[in-house]
């Protein structure tokens, strides 16, 4: 079923729950513009769209609330179309980006990475010296999501110490987000980057307390990683 934008809208208000999204607004101050739908109906919404129909729904979603632009990044990883379809759609999607809840939902979506990781890898690195904030942190989310593993790990290491955005908060959190993953998959290489890095200090100790907060690691090493944070100048 194509669906009009004035349909969609109207669909995603009925879906609405205020109680919501006042508390969603709170944990996305820089974003006014949220209806209030819950994230599980708002994929149940999506693959209602992108069953049938996937691109002309997508295309008649507009950019005016969070939710639609949500609900686009979520059809995206439900489209289940060729790897350089996806590729072109996202190139166009991604500069609508303006929050980390649309960041790491699309992100987490995007499930064609797994049969497509080269081709993804280098699309991925046109971002990482963007100079808009969501942008590069999209671009290390699906490092974070999709590469931590064997082949790639040595060079997301280097991606990440390369990443020179520090007015970016948003971005200096996925690093240290990414760098905690990446000390408790691999504790050998991440001990040896937390010993040897040009991160600047907010990303380096917001690492430590990442790693710090897992469940995965032993109180030993958590207390370990306690006596390696740097004093602020």
């Amino acid at each position: 079923m194509i669906k009009q934008r004035e349909e969609i809208v109207k669909d995603l208000k009925e879906l609405a729950d205020e109680q919501y999204r006042l508390f969603h607004s709170g944990l996305c101050p820089e974003t006014d513009n949220i209806m209030g739908v819950r994230v599980p109906k708002l994929r149940n919404y999506a693959k209602e769209l992108a069953k049938e129909s996937w691109e002309e729904n997508y295309a008649n979603i507009g950019n005016e609330y969070y939710e639609e632009i949500m609900l686009k990044g979520m059809i995206l990883g439900l489209s289940n179309t060729e790897v350089e379809k996806t590729i072109k759609y996202l190139r166009e999607f991604i500069p609508s980006i303006n929050n980390w809840a649309v960041c790491d939902t699309t992100c987490a979506g995007l499930k064609f990475v797994k049969k497509n990781p080269d081709i993804v890898f280098e699309f991925l690195k046109e971002y990482l010296n963007s100079d808009k904030e969501f942008e590069i942190r999209f671009a290390i989310v699906m490092l974070l999501d999709y590469y931590i593993t064997d082949k790639y790990i040595d060079e997301v290491i280097q991606i990440l110490d390369n990443i020179n955005h520090t007015e970016f908060y948003y971005v200096k959190m996925a690093v240290a987000w990414t760098i905690s993953v990446i000390y408790i998959k691999y504790p050998e290489k991440g001990m040896e980057y937390l010993k040897n890095n040009n991160l600047d200090d907010d990303t380096y100790n917001k690492a430590l307390q990442k790693i710090i907060e897992s469940n995965r690691i032993s109180k030993r090493e958590k207390n370990k990683i306690r006596k390696m944070k740097r004093k602020n100048k």
